[in-house]
């Protein structure tokens, strides 16, 4: 069990839930994986919705930039520094350190996964599965989410729908911004947001593990003291 109380950052009644979807995440970016390894083309899903959201016209394709922007490496750290920012001035440490590593280690995953699948788009050198972008900023989005949770003591359903439907929205607006600028096909968008909910409630999950035997050591250092 992780740490109990205010502190802890994945809350006790969506531990359940969250591993059942981390590990369904998981399963869903290896499948994909598998079926789209060493691929320089669109699948069948693909082919169905490429034609209807590819080559946006202003001004959607100027909304698309602006939100692609999100997540490149400037977009990103402007992000991350306001996220971190905000868990210091909450007095939240662990927060901040769970919100860098969650979608530090995110981002690596689907960056070595690009190289494992091997997916081209656009020729040989763009690999494309799974898209980092929609992977980076469903990460930060289910990280706040699962803070305003536990914070706010939410109740399971509450908890659940707002963690959920931040993920949703989040991979949903860079994925369409991904596929409409044609930097990705929608199944690299889909695997990129199911990287992030395997790894974020996992990320948590060690965090907390972590600054709970940390505690315990203080806490044991500090009765032998007394």
């Amino acid at each position: 069990m992780g740490p109990k109380g205010s502190s802890a950052l994945l809350p006790s009644s969506l531990r359940g839930w969250l591993a059942t979807t981390a590990v369904i995440g998981a399963l869903a970016v290896v499948v994909l994986g598998v079926m789209y390894a060493g691929h320089q083309r669109p699948g069948t899903l693909d082919a169905w919705i490429i034609p209807e959201m590819r080559d946006v016209r202003p001004p959607w394709r100027h909304v698309a930039l602006a939100v692609d922007f999100l997540g490149e490496p400037a977009g990103a750290a402007v992000l991350m520094v306001a996220a971190v920012a905000v868990c210091l001035l909450l007095r939240h440490p662990r927060a901040a350190v769970f919100v860098v590593v969650g979608c530090g280690v995110t981002v690596v995953t689907t960056t070595l996964l690009k190289y494992v699948v091997g997916r081209t788009i656009h020729g040989d050198e763009n690999l494309s599965y799974p898209s980092g972008h929609t992977a980076f900023l469903t990460a930060l989005a289910l990280s706040a989410a699962l803070l305003v949770a536990a914070r706010r003591g939410l109740g399971r359903a509450a908890a659940l729908l707002l963690v959920l439907g931040a993920a949703v929205l989040a991979g949903a607006v860079m994925g369409w911004a991904q596929v409409a600028l044609s930097a990705h096909y929608p199944t690299d968008t889909l695997g990129g947001w199911c990287a992030a909910l395997a790894v974020v409630p996992a990320t948590a999950w060690a965090v907390d593990r972590a600054a709970g035997r940390r505690t315990g050591r203080t806490d044991a250092a500090a009765g032998e003291r007394r």
